[in-house]
């Protein structure tokens, strides 16, 4: 399985549409077997659910993110998880794994959703 997660400053951020970079970490079984950061494309509509299908991800674990985005991710077969908390990449996908994620509500739910990539 292959996990992205939207970073600012190596933590996941809530702003998927515009974070500086990603994380994809690859994992066997329930260990984690590689971390590569990639920065992503020029944010576009679409463009990100795109580039992380083309990269291999099966699950996106993020703060918030528009319906339009996780309707994309959905139809490409990619998991999203949104509600992440605040923390380093390898800890998400640990606690993923291991059942122990907790999520809170979709950042991008309510408010400005300029902030969520729409």
């Amino acid at each position: 399985m292959k996990f992205a997660v939207p970073l600012a400053e190596g933590k996941l951020t809530a702003h998927f549409g515009h974070c500086q970079e990603f994380a994809l970490i690859n994992v066997e079984g329930k260990e984690i077997k590689n971390k590569e950061i990639h920065v992503p494309p020029p944010h576009e509509p679409g463009v990100l659910p795109r580039w992380l299908d083309e990269m291999g991800a099966n699950v996106i674990i993020a703060g918030g993110m528009g319906h339009k985005a996780i309707d994309l991710f959905n139809q490409a077969g990619i998991r999203v998880i949104t509600g992440a908390p605040v923390e380093e990449p390898e800890t998400l996908v640990r606690n993923y794994l291991s059942s122990t994620l907790l999520t809170g509500d979709n950042a991008c739910s309510g408010g400005d959703h300029h902030e969520c990539g729409h």
